[in-house]
């Protein structure tokens, strides 16, 4: 399943790498102009870990809620998922290049 909240992309994946680091907060991604942030809103109910600049959530209780004050709450439910960033393409390098900001 995947799921949308602006720029930031969720998709549920059957484990998170070994190699993965908990990271001490919830936040899944800062907004560039606002200062608004895409974070769990319980961190009870959900760690985030890091493997690089890939993310990834475990949700530990039976849901936990993304939120931002600009977009719709996403729940998910227990098990793992995966977050990135929306990204702009670049055609004169035929590669895609920095993340997109809310």
């Amino acid at each position: 399943m995947l799921w949308r909240q602006g720029d930031v992309y969720i998709e549920s994946v059957s484990a998170i790498p070994a190699v993965a680091i908990q990271r001490s907060n919830t936040v899944l991604a800062d907004g560039e102009l606002t200062g608004h942030q895409h974070r769990i809103s319980d961190f009870r109910s959900a760690a985030v870990f890091a493997d690089g600049e890939q993310l990834f959530i475990d949700v530990l209780a039976d849901t936990a809620d993304v939120v931002h004050e600009e977009h719709g709450t996403i729940r998910l439910s227990r098990g793992f998922y995966r977050v990135w960033r929306q990204r702009e393409y670049d055609p004169r390098f035929k590669e895609w290049q920095r993340p997109v900001f809310d």
